[in-house]
């Protein structure tokens, strides 16, 4: 299971947080392609390529509260599908998905929510997902 960590800017080396700008330049239309905005950071193509699945950049929302769920399932079709409709169901806004690599047929997925915040609701979710028979672990990583 792989392990994730909240740190503060200062304690990112500066290649990481020079592929969260990169990520950033491309996401807005600033830079046309990777090259350009590796090069308007002052980083390479590869190591861009390298970093750019393992970080990216904490938002603070004001509309609600974010949580950090983790959970582990089969990796078979419709799996994922029916977990988000569960979300769907619940009126849950999923911020970022982030899936590892596959291992065992398990597939591995960090999901970071965002939820109304007088919502009450996250057990039933949770006990909902864990419910089902293709998945093998959900837990809350993390509430803001």
């Amino acid at each position: 299971m792989e392990k994730y960590y909240v740190l503060k800017e200062r304690a990112v080396p500066e290649v990481l947080l020079k592929v969260v700008e990169a990520q950033r330049l491309l996401e807005a239309g600033k830079a046309a392609s990777v090259l350009e905005a590796s090069e308007m950071v002052g980083i390479s193509r590869s190591s861009y390529y390298k970093y750019k699945d393992d970080i990216s950049l904490y938002h603070r929302t004001e509309s609600g509260r974010r949580v950090v769920l983790v959970i582990q399932l089969d990796d078979a079709p419709g799996e994922f599908l029916s977990v988000l409709n569960a979300f769907a169901e619940f009126k849950v806004n999923i911020r970022n998905v982030h899936q590892a690599s596959s291992v065992n047929g398990v597939a591995n997925l960090m999901l970071v929510l965002e939820t109304p915040e007088d919502a009450d609701f996250l057990p039933e979710i949770v006990e909902r997902i864990g419910n089902r028979d293709g998945v093998h672990y959900v837990k809350i990583l993390a509430k803001e």
